[in-house]
């Protein structure tokens, strides 16, 4: 009697299991970019990079579009991509940086070294925040409107083909 009901509590957890691990995989995950576009992202608030201030995402509100990007100076990805957002400052769009899990003085060498694109700096020292936005690597770069409306996520480096789709999303 003992044996029979050891296999059955067996039997009956590995179907738990196994049916708890298929409902994971189809859940929504936060990285899905189709879920994110037209969706308004979460309020935020990160310390700036120079520890001086905060910035929130009211501070997005007063662009007519904002590319949040995700970069370290530790990313060879990042620096590909750095000529791509130094090129957008003549464009009508504003760049919010966070610097994702990195040094403040690697973070500044990095920028003094190939210019400073961003308008805003913020820190996610522990990527902690950058969750929030669906952010599971990096360089990532959220393009999003002044209702905070995501327009489109790029993940990766942004190469010229997305500088190029940035710009005319932006043109107003």
């Amino acid at each position: 009697m003992k044996t029979k009901f050891r296999n059955f509590f067996v039997y009956s957890l590995a179907i738990f299991i196994l049916s708890l691990f298929f409902l994971a995989l189809n859940k929504n995950q936060n990285y899905d970019t189709k879920n994110l576009i037209n969706k308004e992202i979460s309020n935020f608030s990160l310390k700036s990079l120079d520890d001086k201030t905060f910035i929130n995402s009211v501070d997005l509100k007063e662009n007519n579009f904002t590319l949040i990007n995700f970069w370290a100076s530790w990313c060879a990805p990042c620096r590909l991509e750095h000529q791509n957002l130094i090129k957008l400052k003549d464009y009508n769009v504003k760049i919010l940086g966070i610097n994702f899990k990195d040094k403040k003085n690697h973070a500044i060498k990095f920028l003094k070294e190939l210019g400073n694109p961003y308008y805003l700096l913020a820190k996610d020292e522990a990527g902690k925040e950058s969750v929030k936005f669906g952010v599971y690597g990096i360089p990532e770069s959220i393009l999003v409107d002044n209702n905070l409306k995501v327009i489109k996520k790029f993940i990766g480096p942004l190469d010229d083909n997305d500088f190029k789709q940035i710009v005319a999303m932006t043109k107003k």
